[in-house]
């Protein structure tokens, strides 16, 4: 690992983790040995942060020079922990952890009586338990081709259990309490697609390149929906029908693949 990453990493996990944190906790917390712990604490104090305890009691982060100070109402702070604990229940770790690590730089810049506010908040989400199917997937790939813009190829099992294989150009995920959806260009149809991620067995990268095009095919979508018909293809305008069908969907309608 390294430097700068692992020093990042010890840095998070004292602004996340109760304080006073062992040396064990953060040497597991940061993959690293007791004995490089001790030398990364030594250098983050050298850089200006200001770290209480020593080796067999425990360490508190009690000043952070590398962010500002903020201010919260407390129903703000009540707000930010609701968001950052609802993620729990989504059943993506990674996303999860991002959330904490996030919330614990958040905290680490206030007061001392907002820091506690934030601490105690009494806010909880709740939801029933197995409400949401397992996704199987390596959920790090999906994000990222989403983000580079690079398409993915599934084999996908719809709610018919009929199995198909595709290349997709992933464009964006959707969080229910149900269901995790993901929005996207299939080029098999050359029309947008929902799927649920859940139901994606195999999951790997296509290679292809659609950048810079994410943002403009997100912007169709939203104008196919709002009932101005696009081809996904080129952006242009598709003729709309002046009083559609109601029994049958207008084409170009975006569907959603069960």
């Amino acid at each position: 690992m390294a430097r700068q990453d692992r020093l990042m990493r010890l840095m998070t996990a004292l602004r996340r983790l109760p304080a006073p944190v062992t040396a064990a906790r953060l040497a597991e917390e940061t993959e690293i040995s007791r004995r490089q712990l001790y030398r990364d604490i030594a250098t983050l104090r050298a850089g200006g942060a200001l770290i209480d305890g020593a080796a067999g009691v425990g360490y508190a982060l009690t000043e952070d020079p590398v962010l500002p100070p903020q201010s919260f109402s407390q129903l703000e702070i009540e707000a930010l922990m609701l968001a950052i604990g609802s993620l729990r229940h989504l059943g993506d770790a990674t996303l999860e952890r991002a959330g904490r690590d996030a919330v614990a730089r958040i905290i680490a810049t206030l007061p001392n009586r907002q820091a506690r506010q934030a601490m105690h908040s009494v806010m909880r989400t709740w939801r029933p338990t197995d409400m949401r199917p397992d996704v199987v997937v390596d959920m790090d790939l999906l994000r990222q081709a989403c983000w580079d813009e690079t398409s993915l190829w599934i084999r996908y099992r719809d709610l018919k259990d009929q199995m198909t294989e595709r290349e997709i150009w992933p464009l964006s995920m959707s969080y229910s309490p149900e269901a995790l959806l993901l929005l996207a260009l299939c080029q098999a149809r050359q029309d947008y697609r929902f799927f649920h991620v859940a139901r994606i067995e195999v999951l790997r990268s296509g290679g292809t390149s659609f950048r810079p095009r994410r943002a403009e095919l997100l912007r169709n979508f939203t104008a196919q929906r709002m009932g101005k018909k696009q081809d996904p293809r080129t952006g242009q305008d598709a003729p709309c029908q002046s009083q559609p069908d109601l029994q049958r969907p207008p084409a170009g309608k975006v569907a959603r693949t069960r």
